[in-house]
């Protein structure tokens, strides 16, 4: 069993994947973490409702726009 190259490649292959698999939940764990500290029970900042207000605006003014041609 440990003789056949293909074992060694296949384990090989497995840790390595692992690793990556690993350290790729760990940042992920730290990216959520990170988002859940900077918005305290959901509450959105206030520029980003202010842009979102603006974003708004300039839609409606557009399509009362499209409407009067």
């Amino acid at each position: 069993m440990f003789q056949k190259t293909d074992f060694w490649i296949g384990l090989a292959v497995g840790a390595v994947v692992g690793i990556f698999g690993y350290r790729f939940m760990q940042e992920r764990e730290q990216q959520m973490a990170a988002m859940q500290s900077m918005t305290p029970a959901g509450q959105i900042p206030l520029a980003e409702l202010q842009r979102q207000k603006e974003e708004l605006e300039d839609m409606i003014a557009a399509q009362e726009a499209a409407q009067a041609e």
